[in-house]
């Protein structure tokens, strides 16, 4: 009935798979979980992972080649067996027992394809040195269900995410997508352009694995040189993100010159307030702005 497919990356998944496996177990209805890693280096994460081969329909694999997120979990679609996919984020855990029986509750008395559980974060703040990812989940991620149903493809995520397997066979992750960032929002955008509905539901998962803030800010580099290379191939539109639709209102003025100058400017100064005990997502907004004006005057 339920396929549960979580791709990961050097990251020890087996206490979320021992989780599952005893929600799923207890429903009493068919299921599998699968655990796909894209060739991350063998080390003790790897020999907890192999630990899943042990509970019963589930298993681990590995890739013998990195490739990429979405043809990562388009090859876990492949293999899934069952009409019904659950897709899971490695870091994440469910806050409730009866996570598994909410969703199972959804799919048996409705017609719709695709639920969104929602997600949030500890309520205990972490060390110094994680604040930052913390900070922006509470406030970014963690987004209350009334705000999620008024704007379903808005507050939609991957990471914990039951679908259709037909869906997906008809709107696979786009593949030439190959690093980090922005490819839950194509894929989003996709459901949302053939009026697919995205049904949200309060049945959260905790999102476990804060990077330190320093890790935190370097990945967002990397985002935001992904958002300008899906831009420039027309994957999405500048309308699509509130970041670039604020870079579009000032490239209009002609102002991304000055943004770009500002932000090597105050770069460091930035950084630093970023990476205190009380970093500010106001300041983040504004890193990240200037970093993407940076990125277009190369």
């Amino acid at each position: 009935m339920i396929s549960v497919l979580i791709p990961t990356y050097d990251y020890n998944t087996l206490p979320l798979v021992t989780e599952l496996h005893q929600q799923l177990s207890a429903a009493n209805i068919a299921f599998e979980i699968i655990v796909q890693d894209d060739a991350s280096p063998l080390n003790s994460n790897t020999d907890n992972n192999q630990k899943i081969n042990l509970l019963s329909d589930c298993r681990f694999e590995r890739n013998d080649t990195n490739v990429g997120r979405g043809q990562n979990r388009n090859a876990l679609i492949q293999k899934a067996k069952f009409d019904w996919v659950l897709f899971m984020d490695c870091d994440m855990f469910p806050k409730s027992d009866r996570f598994i029986q909410n969703y199972l509750d959804q799919i048996q008395n409705s017609h719709h394809s695709v639920y969104f559980g929602g997600l949030q974060y500890r309520t205990e703040k972490p060390e110094k040195a994680k604040l930052l990812r913390w900070v922006f989940g509470k406030s970014r991620e963690e987004i209350p269900l009334s705000k999620r149903q008024a704007h379903p493809y808005d507050y939609c995520l991957i990471s914990n995410l039951l679908i259709r397997k037909t869906i997906l066979i008809q709107h696979p992750f786009n593949t030439a997508i190959y690093q980090y960032g922005y490819e839950d929002l194509v894929f989003i955008l996709e459901l949302k352009k053939h009026n697919i509905p995205i049904i949200h539901i309060a049945n959260e998962a905790f999102h476990l694995n804060l990077e330190s803030s320093a890790i935190f800010l370097e990945k967002f580099h990397s985002s935001l040189q992904n958002l300008q290379w899906i831009l420039d191939h027309h994957i999405i539109q500048v309308e699509d993100t509130a970041l670039t639709r604020t870079y579009a209102k000032i490239s209009k003025f002609g102002l991304t010159k000055l943004a770009a100058f500002c932000f090597r400017s105050s770069q460091s100064l930035m950084t630093k307030q970023l990476l205190s005990a009380k970093p500010s997502l106001f300041v983040f907004d504004l890193y990240r702005l200037g970093y993407f004006c940076q990125l277009n005057q190369r």
